[in-house]
């Protein structure tokens, strides 16, 4: 049985659409990552009861507009699709060097991947970090 088309949509209130809201995950003394080579994605809980997502993909690591242009539509595509499986947290999907020589099916994978890395490291407890 397939779920309502508005249960996977990707309005306003699941974007992260301020820079006090993006300051928010770059700043949080608890921050979840899940890393790539060419993708990172950090993410800190938020007090709603659903997942937000942002894009950082830089012109200094993906030239090409229309590259950065599919690399955003491919994260949203892939958050809108995992967002259920997502605990309450604010994420960022930020672009690292070689992003862009990934193919569709490559990087969706590789988000994919990442998406449940994240939420499994979501819900771990805390642990104390060895600095």
């Amino acid at each position: 049985m397939q779920q309502a088309r508005s249960d996977f949509g990707f309005a306003k209130p699941l974007r992260l659409l301020t820079a006090a809201q993006y300051r928010a995950v770059f700043n949080a003394k608890r921050q979840i990552r899940a890393a790539h080579p060419n993708l990172l994605i950090l993410a800190s809980h938020n007090d709603l009861d659903h997942p937000r997502l942002g894009l950082v993909i830089a012109k200094k690591h993906v030239r090409n507009a229309s590259d950065r242009n599919r690399i955003k539509r491919i994260a949203r595509e892939t958050f809108r699709l995992n967002q259920h499986n997502l605990p309450a947290v604010d994420a960022i999907v930020l672009a690292r060097p070689g992003v862009a020589e990934l193919d569709k099916a490559a990087l969706a994978k590789l988000l994919n991947k990442l998406w449940r890395k994240l939420a499994n490291r979501a819900q771990q407890p805390q642990q104390v970090s060895r600095k």
